[in-house]
């Protein structure tokens, strides 16, 4: 029993461990002023991002898996094929942000806005959303994501 134990204790530490390289360690960038900035193909997993204002930020093609951007500032943003796998993303205003062919898979959405946002392609599986956000992202779900192959429509869950 008390080696059950162990073990269990082990595999949670492990889960909540950084899996990132010592070399790689996540950046804070919580509460900053990041208009227009440029972290486009770059490595940001698990950085913080919490609170700040990044409109006109170009995120294409970065990857920010598990990434907390709760109560940001998105707009106009280039997120275009980034990957926010299993990040935080609450609260956050998307408005007139390129989310096309990005993966949000596992990500928390709850209380974002996504106003006039280009989601086509972009892949939702998983993600946690509130019941009116997937009824307003299902009136405009277009696409299929070109790495995972999953549709928009089907990862939200329309039809």
């Amino acid at each position: 029993m008390c080696g059950h134990a162990f073990a269990y204790f082990v595999a949670i530490a492990i889960g909540f461990s950084n899996s990132a390289p010592a070399w790689a360690k996540p950046l804070s960038f919580s509460h900053g002023a990041l208009k227009g900035r440029d972290f486009s193909g770059q490595e940001l997993r698990g950085s913080g991002f919490a609170n700040a204002n990044m409109e006109g930020a170009n995120f294409a093609n970065a990857d920010v898996r598990g990434a907390i951007f709760s109560a940001s500032v998105l707009r106009h943003a280039n997120l275009h094929g980034a990957d926010f796998t299993s990040g935080m993303l609450d609260q956050t205003d998307f408005a007139k942000a390129d989310l096309s062919d990005a993966i949000l898979v596992d990500t928390i959405l709850l209380r974002s806005t996504f106003d006039f946002t280009n989601i086509t392609g972009a892949d939702f599986s998983d993600a946690i959303l509130d019941g009116a956000q997937v009824k307003w992202l299902c009136q405009k779900a277009s696409g299929t994501n070109s790495k995972t192959g999953v549709s928009t429509r089907a990862s939200l869950g329309c039809d």
